[in-house]
């Protein structure tokens, strides 16, 4: 099926196919991921677009002595497939089979575990200190895209890279997406790069004229194209790269491999930090992600012949984020003081249909989560009601920014936690379990959970209205629960609510895990084991009061959350507990302290206890023999 790709099995593999098979490769490379991502879902459109790119570096590199290294990391699957996994790849973002992003304890041919955006530059440099330090000659690779240039960390590696006495290489993706379209200066810089037509017609004409020499003519065009002259340094303006002390090289085609092998070859032949400028096409080959490369960024399983996502959501069933971006744009029709916030996903925190409503009021400012905070403070201290509406993994990314410039002064930000809890197949380095820990830790901060999606649109609602501090209010990836319906006791008072009244055990649950308890609670009361329900609403401040009264009225109290142990809910519960020497026990349903694999969310709810059945048997085991 795939006759090129097949004589490819163990790394360094790609150096004994023929040149004149290189096309060849790359279209059975698309092939192949085309038809293994349609089953597994996965990032498909960012790898489609670096297969060439990634054949080139293969080409230059000798692993696993030599170090690629992958901004993000989600676009390293074809890297898998050229370093002898791709007899794998029907396991990809499955429980116990290949991660989507690049694993040191999956292979030595993975420099560096990833899987967020800005730091490859800083590991390349890590590397090629440490290359020098131990007089070592291996070759050091890492590429980022245009979007990831919005993250700061970018620049401050590039700021020390200028004291580097050996060579690396900085590959620039340059697709002009993150995950949705780029936005910011760095992304008009780019254009311009790409566009320029002062460069181009330079160079256009330079090479027509040295052709034209007799005899000399074609050596001398070969000599030039290898040459380390900056003249179009003359003619571009800015020309960043080169002003913050590295050699740039570029833009070149990404798609031609042997353009890319050449200039690879020339960029490590200079010895020294060089900027290799590739222009490459997100999706490339593969007609529905070229049109949609958003859409098959990060796309479920689907039909490989028509592109149709093979999961549909039941009518009416509407997504957490969805609910949040709803009510946004419905609160700000009555209320012009509310803006809106994200860092590069617009139409992954819901806020798409708020940035067509509200032009002027909405900011993506890319990926940059550190200025996407400090400058919604600003906001709130201008007198404006920023939301700022970020996944709870890459909100870690500011936490300096939400201690310093947003809660010691106690200003008005609203912060939309989207993922909070597994997410699943991304695995560890976006598993949302540390925010209650960390939110919590912060003075001044109040920190809510919805149980469902009436509740999410009322704490926006009080978050907006009624606080005058900063607040933060997480849930879940995925479909809203609408159970529970009935319960709507007011959220004002930062007091948790009862939903069901028993004896002896008392849950008390938080955000995501009340849907889970609930379940739990409809099996127990079928088999005639009575007991109490509580929706805690809030990690800070804990309504303490509640605990004293389940403490008082039972022999167990169980915490339920989707975090881990360490400074989060139960934790504080628990020690709250003994501190009080309460006479009830308590016992806690959370996640351990370690960092969770990927997988599909039922198979890890599972794993680490934290579903319904699982909980039930707790209960069960506490009635039935009088332990946890």
């Amino acid at each position: 099926m795939y006759p090129i790709l097949d004589k490819i099995n163990n790394p360094n593999d790609i150096k004994k196919i023929d040149k004149q098979d290189y096309n060849r490769l790359a279209k059975e490379i698309r092939a192949f991921l085309a038809r293994n991502v349609s089953k597994t879902g996965g990032h498909l459109a960012s790898n489609l677009g670096v297969v060439e790119l990634t054949m080139a570096i293969h080409l230059c590199l000798d692993f696993p002595e030599d170090k690629l290294i992958w901004d993000v990391g989600h676009q390293s699957y074809v890297h898998k497939i050229l370093t002898g996994r791709k007899d794998r790849f029907e396991t990809l973002r499955q429980y116990g089979g290949l991660s989507g992003f690049p694993r040191i304890s999956e292979s030595d041919t993975d420099a560096f575990d990833s899987g967020h955006a800005s730091t490859s530059v800083s590991v390349g440099l890590g590397y090629a200190f440490a290359r020098e330090m131990q007089n070592k000659h291996n070759k050091v690779f890492t590429v980022i895209g245009d979007g990831s240039m919005t993250g700061g960390l970018f620049y401050e590696a590039v700021n020390n890279a200028v004291s580097l006495k050996s060579g690396m290489i900085i590959v620039l993706n340059d697709n002009n997406m993150s995950i949705s379209k780029s936005v910011g200066g760095m992304s008009h810089y780019l254009m311009r790069l790409r566009t320029d037509s002062r460069y181009r017609q330079l160079k256009e004409n330079t090479k027509e004229f040295i052709k034209s020499i007799p005899e000399v003519g074609e050596k001398l065009v070969d000599k030039v194209k290898r040459s380390k002259s900056h003249i179009k340094h003359l003619f571009i303006p800015g020309m960043i790269f080169e002003d913050m002390g590295l050699t740039y090289m570029g833009p070149i085609d990404g798609h031609d491999i042997n353009e890319l092998v050449r200039t690879f070859n020339d960029a490590l032949s200079l010895n020294k930090p060089v900027v290799v400028h590739v222009k490459t096409v997100k999706g490339k080959g593969y007609r529905f992600a070229e049109a949609n490369p958003s859409m098959f960024h990060g796309v479920e399983p689907f039909n490989v012949n028509d592109g149709q996502v093979k999961k549909v959501k039941s009518p009416g069933v509407t997504s957490y984020n969805s609910v949040f971006g709803k009510k946004l744009v419905s609160l700000a029709e009555n209320d012009d003081k509310i803006c809106a916030v994200c860092a590069a996903m617009p139409q992954g925190t819901g806020l798409t249909e708020f940035a067509d409503t509200y032009k002027d009021r909405f900011f993506d400012v890319g990926i940059a989560e550190e200025h996407a905070v400090t400058f919604a403070g600003a906001l709130a201290a201008g007198g404006m009601k920023p939301v700022v509406a970020l996944y709870s993994t890459f909100l870690q990314r500011a936490y300096d920014q939400l201690i310093h410039d947003i809660c010691l002064s106690k200003h008005h930000v609203v912060f939309a936690i989207d993922r909070g809890g597994l997410v699943g197949s991304d695995g560890e380095t976006h598993q949302g379990i540390f925010d209650i820990s960390y939110l919590t830790s912060i003075p001044n901060l109040t920190v809510m959970a919805p149980k469902n999606d009436w509740e999410l649109e009322a704490m926006l609602e009080y978050a907006l209205n009624e606080c005058d501090g900063p607040v933060a209010i997480r849930y879940p990836r995925g479909d809203a629960y609408t159970g529970l319906s009935e319960y709507c006791q007011d959220i004002d008072g930062l007091k948790a609510e009862v939903i069901h009244e028993g004896k002896h055990i008392a849950m008390l649950a938080y955000g995501s895990m009340v849907e889970r308890a609930e379940k739990a609670y409809n099996t127990l009361i079928s088999e005639g084991i009575n007991v109490t329900l509580v929706n805690m609403r809030y990690a800070k401040p804990i309504d303490y009061a509640m605990v004293d009264k389940m403490c008082k009225e039972h022999e167990y109290v169980i915490t339920l959350e989707e975090n881990v142990m360490s400074g989060g809910l139960s934790e504080h519960i628990a020690a709250y507990i003994s501190w009080k020497n309460l006479s009830c026990k308590c016992i806690s349903v959370c996640l351990p302290d370690e960092y969770i694999e990927h997988g599909s969310c039922d198979i890890l709810y599972k794993k680490y206890g934290i579903d319904a059945e699982t909980i039930t048997e707790r209960v069960r085991g506490i009635i039935n023999e009088g332990k946890a």
